[in-house]
């Protein structure tokens, strides 16, 4: 028997772990493909700008030696430089890893009750798709409020959520923002539950709802330093609301992991916030560009709601959308596709700079089927 092994007799309690593994749907996000000088991304609606000239002067400031040391959990500097910048209590803000992980957090802290306490969250049927997957993985009851024909929301579909509300403003994917005071009606008719106004895109456009913190303690504004502060890379978000509201999510975060934001991040975030010459130029080229790019596409023959975001969510009556979005995907150009009954005719694009405008214009008024 020298040389030959024994093979074990195959059971069903070999199988018997997989029982036991918890199964949820994750979210697909933009294709990342592999980075190449040729590529034009108008897929994630990154800031197709470098960040702030501080931000990489804080890098090259930082000591690699500190990075041994675990970060402030409270991450204490970025903090206070955000409620210094918005004009609120230090104790009012909460920082994470993206708005994504504070989003996450909040969801996990104010909708998932335990028992007969759970009620089902609103928000919209086209709106960011995380919110079904934190909805899901938490176990949090949800329903979701079909928009208008136009896209538009209907606050009278919010009034009175059992669990709490949602609200991307401007939303994604459509870019379009809904009033402040509708906003407000949203939150005044739910005095009893939380309401989340996420606000990824509102540098672009758009009324913020920071201004109502003041007046409702059930509000909970979230923002990210992806998009106008061209930072996806570092992984900074945070929230803004009352100061019982903050202390419960901190609760939440410090049960979960009490160091979730790196030194290099912290660093990098007070740098950004401490240039906001150079935020306002780059949101103000988004902008132009994003006019610029509307006009062109209007034209040809697109149709879109108007943009209030650093994209746009663009339609055309003779290019099937899944045709169109596959290629320009083989000449080097990616856009985003949401294979969904309400979005399938649709494509959003993100805005890049005027040059990756400039291509992806070349290339619409040469295809076939915006020709005919």
């Amino acid at each position: 028997m020298t040389g030959l092994r024994r093979t074990r007799r195959y059971t069903d309690m070999d199988d018997a772990w997989k029982q036991k593994v918890r199964r949820v749907r994750s979210y697909t996000p933009g294709l990342q493909p592999v980075p190449d000088a040729s590529l034009i991304k108008l897929n994630t609606n990154e800031c197709p700008y470098p960040p702030s000239p501080k931000v990489a002067e804080a890098l090259a400031r930082f000591d690699a030696e500190t990075l041994r040391l675990y970060p402030a959990p409270d991450a204490d500097a970025l903090t206070e430089a955000l409620a210094h910048y918005h004009g609120v209590k230090k104790e009012q803000v909460f920082t994470g890893v993206g708005s994504d992980e504070v989003l996450a957090l909040a969801f996990l802290t104010f909708f998932a009750g335990e028992g007969k306490e759970q009620r089902p969250v609103f928000f919209p049927d086209v709106t960011y798709s995380f919110y079904e997957v934190w909805a899901a993985l938490y176990g949090i009851p949800y329903e979701t409020k079909a928009l208008r024909e136009d896209f538009t929301i209907d606050p009278a579909d919010y009034a009175d959520a059992p669990g709490g509300v949602v609200i991307a403003n401007p939303n994604a994917p459509t870019a379009l923002a809904a009033p402040l005071s509708l906003i407000e009606e949203i939150v005044k008719k739910n005095p009893g539950t939380v309401v989340i106004i996420d606000e990824a895109y509102v540098d672009f456009g758009g009324e913020t709802a920071l201004p109502l913190l003041a007046k409702y303690d059930n509000l909970l504004v979230t923002r990210t330093f992806s998009k106008s502060r061209a930072m996806a890379g570092m992984r900074i978000g945070y929230a803004i609301g009352n100061e019982e509201l903050i202390a419960h999510l901190k609760n939440t975060k410090f049960a979960f992991n009490s160091y979730t934001m790196s030194r290099v991040a912290i660093e990098a975030g007070c740098a950004s916030l401490a240039d906001e010459a150079y935020f306002r130029e780059t949101v103000a080229k988004i902008k132009a560009t994003r006019e610029r790019l509307a006009k062109e596409l209007s034209a040809l023959g697109f149709t879109f709601p108007p943009s209030s975001a650093n994209f746009l969510f663009v339609t055309h009556p003779r290019a099937e959308a899944k045709r169109l979005y596959e290629d320009l995907m083989k000449d080097k150009i990616y856009v985003r596709y949401f294979d969904a009954p309400r979005t399938k005719d649709y494509l959003r694009i993100t805005v890049g700079t005027d040059k990756e405008a400039d291509a992806l214009l070349s290339f619409l008024r040469a295809y076939p089927a915006l020709k005919e």
